[in-house]
């Protein structure tokens, strides 16, 4: 394992996208136990990813253009739908104020299918993983593998860390009903700026 396979996973994971920001919502909108399932259930929409690009079918999906269009709109209406639940207050993201206990297969459900939809994981883990195993190289496959739990090791970490930032500053969000309103709305319309992003994306 290289040091620079470390430090760009910490980079890619470290940039704010779906997984991040929807950990971040948990956190501050239903705590840190939320924050951390979140981030959990990011990690595990990676998986399907990863195993796409070790066994060879993120080829099919980059040659298949309409395969792929198919898993991006996929993941456009529902970033799209996340947006608009995020915006009128519903769904997994409502802001709790009385501290009811959170629905945990709804955190997991809405983590998972956030990076699930999301062709491009695939692509890029397809790209990405290759470069720092040799090609013909014995053992490739074992290789890949851990360098793939590494990466799944770190984005957990990192998101885990992002939602108990945002779920130590949550008290004094809520005691502050305007705030409130204009956060949810900032992550409606980032949600809805990831999808319009997405619908723009090509192979």
């Amino acid at each position: 394992m290289s040091l620079a396979f470390l430090l760009t996973t910490l980079v890619i994971v470290a940039t704010p996208g779906t997984g991040a920001l929807y950990t971040l919502a948990a956190g501050l909108t239903r705590g840190g136990r939320a924050a951390v399932l979140a981030a959990f259930a990011c990690t595990l929409g990676t998986v399907p990813h990863l195993v796409a690009a070790i066994t060879g079918l993120a080829a099919v999906l980059h040659a298949s253009g309409l395969a792929f269009a198919t898993l991006k709109y996929a993941g456009v209406a529902y970033l799209l739908w996340m947006a608009w639940s995020t915006w009128r207050d519903t769904g997994a993201l409502a802001i709790d104020e009385d501290r009811r206990p959170v629905s945990r297969r709804r955190v997991v459900a809405e983590g998972i299918t956030l990076n699930l939809l999301n062709p491009k994981l695939t692509i890029f883990f397809f790209a990405f993983l290759p470069q720092f195993v040799p090609a013909g190289s014995p053992g490739a496959v074992p290789r890949m593998l851990l360098l793939s739990g590494i990466f799944m090791a770190a984005t957990f970490v990192v998101f885990a860390a992002y939602g108990i930032g945002a779920a130590a500053v949550r008290d004094r969000v809520l005691a502050r009903p305007r705030l409130v309103n204009r956060v949810r709305k900032v992550f409606a319309a980032t949600f809805a700026a990831l999808g319009a992003r997405l619908a723009l994306e090509s192979r």
